[in-house]
Formats: C-alpha cells, structure tokens, sequence
C-alpha cells in the first residue's frame, strides 16, 4: 500500500507538470504562432482531412510540420492516458481513458478556437485520442509485466 500512495504521489506531480508544459505548448507559445492570435475564428470540421493533406503533400510541407502535426498530436496526449488512472485513484479501463483524453482534448481545442490562438482541428481530436489510448496501452502492458515479475518472485 505504501508504494502504491508513492506512485499515486509522483503520478500527480508529473501529471501537474505535464498539463502546464501542454497548455503553454498548446495556447501560450509563440513557437507555434500563439502570440498574435487570430482575427477570425478557424476550424476544420471534415474528419481526416489535414492528416490527408499533411501525408499526400508531405514533400512540399517543411518535415518538421509534418512530423509536429501528425506525431507530435499523438506523442503528447501518451502521458495523459499513462497517468489518468493513477491521477483519479481508481482502475480505468481502455475505453474510460479515451473518453477523458477525447473530453480533454476537446476542451483544448474549444479554447484554442475561442482565445483564437489555434485552429480548432477534427484531425486533432483524432490524433490527440489515439495518443491517449496508445498511452494507456503503453501503461496497462508495463502494468502487466510488473505483475508477472511479482508472481514470478523476481519482484
């Protein structure tokens, strides 16, 4: 049990540190063109449609766009699905981490198209999700092989 409130401790402190790199990345930095902001709202609403754009035109747009756009949208959401279960002290399953990385990554993109600051994007709900899932999966198969470590008395 004391290990288990260690890691549930050092899982809130990496989760607040993790969201406050991400809202400063995602609607603070002017690396990505957030200081001027917008003077109209922008949104793509067709699903699939800058992932389609990003991969077909892949040699006209900079690599690192692609990379940023397409990779990075998945990379950054990983934490959240990692850590969701150890943030809210309960199991979650695969499909509960989904719903809170889709409701968060919502929420992040409602605020990019509001503060316009960004570009509220479908295709990032997407990306952002399957980052989300795919950190959870990360999580449950390490999880998995703890316990088959234990069992086995290696632990």
């Amino acid at each position: 049990m004391k290990k288990r409130k260690k890691i549930r401790q050092i899982s809130r402190v990496l989760f607040v540190i993790y969201m406050g790199v991400l809202v400063y990345f995602l609607l603070l930095s002017d690396g990505f063109g957030r200081i001027e902001g917008y003077s109209q709202y922008r949104l793509n609403l067709v699903p699939f449609q800058e992932i389609i754009r990003f991969v077909r035109h892949r040699e006209y747009i900079d690599f690192m766009s692609v990379v940023i756009n397409l990779l990075g949208n998945v990379a950054a959401f990983m934490p959240f699905g990692a850590l969701i279960r150890w943030v809210l002290d309960r199991k979650v399953r695969w499909y509960q981490a989904v719903g809170y990385t889709f409701l968060f990554s919502l929420s992040v993109e409602l605020l990019q198209l509001v503060a316009r600051v960004g570009v509220f994007d479908v295709d990032d709900l997407l990306l952002n999700t399957l980052g989300g899932f795919l950190g959870f999966l990360v999580y449950y198969v390490l999880l998995v092989m703890n316990r088959r470590r234990e069992e086995n008395g290696k632990g």
